[in-house]
């Protein structure tokens, strides 16, 4: 079986390389000349170019799903989607527009999942901190989650994958219209078993914890519960994600390299995997990286 990186350490370059570098090299040279970065900018901008980019781009993501499949996918990936407002910004576009390009990627990241046979994602879509920003933006965002749920409801993907949907956090902190859309597709998908998707909405860490020793304290002052009888187990299904594995691997975009009170019960012996991409500019070829980082981790620990 290969291993990761064998060929790149090869003292013999292949064809294909020899034939990039010198591309490269006439490219460095072409872009000394105001003809030569015409001639460039033309090819850049041609549709034979974009075409076979795109084709190029397909084989490599092809190739590398190949070697993927070879090793454990992890069983569960959380996602901390950041970087929504500033990709907006970078484009001179508001952030509402951000937010919406960063609710689409939501969908493929569930292709993708579909694709690895990744049997749990979880995505952090709405955090307690979120409700400190201004008015117009939480409003926006709670319009977004709104439609997102009402669309994931008769997504035929959610249903044909038999996805089951969960939502997680203080639930009774949104608004009416969101709760009762939240029940919704909680109810819809219950039954399903293939895949798990648990959106983080309305969600804080460390308030997660905090209701739950609320919780277990009211149980010991009511006697149901002994306090020789807590044990890790039991504080895990007194939170928001009793029944659901904990993460093999939490993925953040943007850059940022925090947690961002994002499940940090859970997280306890997840890997870790940090993007400089924003979260609308995440693209297949991002999420294997980190899923083959996952793999190279685990083989090279021997876990």
């Amino acid at each position: 079986m290969t291993k990761w990186g064998s060929t790149i350490g090869s003292k013999k370059p292949s064809l294909k390389t020899i034939a990039g570098k010198k591309f490269d090299e006439i490219e460095k040279y072409a872009i000394k000349s105001n003809t030569g970065q015409k001639i460039l900018t033309a090819i850049y901008q041609s549709n034979i170019y974009k075409y076979f980019s795109k084709k190029i781009s397909e084989f490599r993501d092809y190739k590398l799903i190949g070697e993927i499949k070879q090793y454990p996918v992890p069983e569960h990936v959380a996602v901390i989607m950041d970087g929504n407002r500033r990709f907006a910004k970078s484009l001179g576009l508001s952030p509402k527009t951000g937010h919406l390009f960063g609710r689409d990627k939501i969908e493929d990241i569930l292709d993708w999942c579909f694709e690895l046979e990744i049997n749990i994602l979880t995505v952090y879509a709405f955090s307690t901190e979120n409700f400190n920003r201004s008015t117009d933006e939480v409003t926006t965002l709670m319009d977004l989650c709104k439609k997102e749920l009402d669309r994931a409801s008769k997504d035929s993907r959610i249903h044909k994958n038999k996805v089951r949907v969960r939502v997680i956090g203080d639930l009774e902190s949104l608004p009416e219209d969101i709760r009762q859309s939240t029940n919704e597709i909680i109810e819809s998908t219950k039954e399903y078993g293939n895949y798990f998707f648990n959106i983080a909405l309305a969600y804080g860490g460390r308030e997660e914890i905090v209701e739950a020793i609320q919780q277990i304290a009211d149980d010991v002052k009511k006697g149901t519960l002994e306090v020789e009888d807590i044990s890790q187990s039991t504080v895990s299904s007194y939170l928001y994600t009793d029944g659901i594995p904990d993460p093999d691997l939490i993925l953040r975009t943007s850059g940022e390299e925090r947690i961002s009170n994002f499940l940090l019960w859970q997280l306890a012996y997840s890997e870790l995997y940090f993007s400089d991409v924003y979260w609308p500019a995440f693209q297949k070829r991002d999420f294997l990286k980190a899923i083959r980082t996952y793999q190279n981790r685990k083989r090279r620990f021997g876990k």
